[in-house]
């Protein structure tokens, strides 16, 4: 065990090397981007040594009239990126903001629709005897949406008739849960939000990884097309500091807000609210064109990925309107072998279940996909033009052992690529020091 200031210079010099990898890197986990310069001031202010429990002006600690403030911005910017009635921005993180909206609106026992991790579900909808938050948490029968591996999209026709099923059985469904992990396309929330609701449920929807599409206009709009609540990330495509928050209804907001707090939280990390604040003023003035950009590298890079051999899903829709791109690489061998030798090369994504994976005997360890994502490298100032080269890479990357020339390349390709675009001012990506 080293002593305290042998970790401690330990520990900065590990930040350091991995600000270094990370700057030379292609960074593509589809969950992660990068902030600017002036959220992350935020995120090390003073504001993160204090206490701010409950809603602005109604506070347990003293010491927050300027948070209030903060939070009150946050609140009103996001009700206008959305166009929701009711926003609350307290969550700490997805996850915590999907456990706020079953604890507001379900009881442990009842039934909820959502997609299965391999077609695309996320772990915290998921069955309690995969750990998932929903039914290991909070209790929750998970019943699944019907599924098509052609259109890599919930079956409508198919998921009715399951609705009905299950009500002829007694089970009420009391929420369907739209959104997903994978998330290629956008879901059929106006086809069945009907459906669920003449059924007893209550229609949400996670927009965790695609919540700056939304808002910037260029995926789908699920306040407008039958969903009463919308949970979301605010990183990923958000481009804030890692968080959640939930939009609704008026008519739902007190239900919410409890289930925060004090149901699913206590202080709501006050320097986090205020990186959010500052995320959302950017994406009001670049959001847009952000989002715009985003998807036009993701059909981009699938396109090119697809013209080089590899087998990307999806493309009877094109193959993504998202920004996801997902590759089977069973080709290869496994996800998993195949995101440890991406790595090697500097080529940073994820292991990813595909549709089909269980019934072939595969694991999460050992699923048939990669998922890669556009967000990051969109917000570093990469176009669609550049989006051939990456595939080139991904590509020499799968198929080959040419480390070398694979992590060459990649130098060359992110030298004019170090700073965050679409943000007020200039702010280099990676800058500890």
């Amino acid at each position: 065990m080293p002593r305290g200031s042998e970790a401690y210079s330990k520990i900065l010099r590990l930040v350091r090397e991995h600000e270094r990898w990370f700057a030379d890197s292609l960074p593509m986990i589809a969950s992660e981007n990068v902030t600017s310069k002036r959220v992350r001031e935020v995120l090390s202010s003073d504001l993160g040594h204090r206490y701010a429990e409950g809603w602005p002006g109604e506070r347990v600690y003293a010491g927050c009239k300027y948070i209030d403030e903060v939070e009150l911005l946050a609140i009103q910017m996001a009700k206008k990126l959305f166009k929701a009635e009711f926003v609350d921005v307290r969550p700490t993180s997805g996850v915590g903001a999907n456990l706020a909206v079953y604890s507001a609106f379900t009881s442990p026992g009842d039934s909820m629709l959502a997609l299965s991790i391999p077609n695309g579900g996320h772990i915290s909808t998921g069955k309690r005897e995969f750990s998932g938050s929903a039914g290991l948490v909070h209790g929750l029968e998970i019943e699944y949406f019907a599924f098509d591996k052609g259109e890599m999209n919930i079956d409508v026709d198919e998921t009715k008739r399951r609705i009905s099923k299950l009500h002829a059985e007694g089970k009420v469904v009391k929420m369907a849960m739209f959104g997903g992990s994978l998330f290629l396309f956008p879901h059929p929330v106006r086809e069945l939000s009907e459906a669920v609701t003449e059924a007893g449920g209550l229609v949400c929807y996670d927009a965790a990884h695609v919540a700056g599409l939304v808002a910037g206009g260029q995926f789908q709009d699920p306040l407008r097309e039958g969903a009463e609540v919308m949970t979301f990330s605010t990183h990923k495509t958000l481009f804030g500091p890692q968080g959640g928050a939930i939009a609704s209804s008026l008519k739902l907001s007190e239900e919410i807000k409890k289930s925060v707090f004090p149901g699913t939280t206590s202080n709501h990390h006050l320097h986090s609210v205020a990186g959010k604040a500052l995320a959302f003023a950017e994406f009001l003035k670049f959001g847009h064109a952000y989002a715009r950009d985003v998807v036009n590298n993701a059909k981009a890079l699938a396109e090119h990925l697809s013209e080089l051999g590899e087998v990307v899903l999806g493309e009877k829709n094109g193959f993504t309107r998202s920004h996801q791109v997902a590759l089977d690489v069973t080709k290869y061998g496994d996800g998993g072998a195949m995101e440890r030798k991406l790595e090697e090369m500097n080529i940073i994504v994820n292991r990813q279940l595909i549709p089909g994976d269980l019934q072939a005997g595969r694991h999460y360890t050992n699923p048939g996909g990669v998922r890669l994502g556009v967000s990051e490298l969109t917000r570093l100032g990469m176009r669609r033009n550049d989006m051939v080269d990456v595939a080139e890479i991904i590509h020499l990357g799968l198929s080959t052992e040419r480390r070398r020339e694979a992590r060459r390349r990649i130098h060359e390709l992110r030298a004019p690529f170090r700073t965050v675009k679409y943000s007020f001012g200039s702010s280099p990506a990676y800058f500890f020091r």
